[in-house]
């Protein structure tokens, strides 16, 4: 079953670039996960629409924010800054599967 993820970030641009590499990784794992990034600013105009949620380690401090506005059903993750800031796609997959039971 297809899980679809958003990944989000201030701008969009960082998160963007995970996007590409955690998508590379979970074709290499067989994982079917569709993966989009977008702005922080831009989450409510997808928040029906995902599975999961991947807030980028630098919007920390709005986190619990973050969590408040989209639906409980939403599996909210903070990524690690260990695999974000190397843009280590199959580190974010593994965290990714982990949070979703996957």
């Amino acid at each position: 079953m297809s899980k679809k993820v958003l990944l989000i970030c201030g701008s969009g641009a960082s998160s963007g670039f995970m996007a590409v590499n955690i998508r590379k990784a979970a074709k290499k794992l067989g994982l079917d996960y569709s993966i989009k990034a977008r702005s922080e600013s831009e989450l409510g105009d997808y928040v029906d629409d995902i599975d999961a949620l991947m807030v980028g380690p630098h919007l920390k401090a709005e986190f619990q924010g973050i969590k408040e506005r989209v639906p409980s059903s939403i599996k909210v993750i903070l990524m690690k800054p260990d695999y974000y800031s190397m843009l280590d796609g199959k580190g974010a997959v593994e965290h990714l599967k982990q949070e979703l039971g996957d």
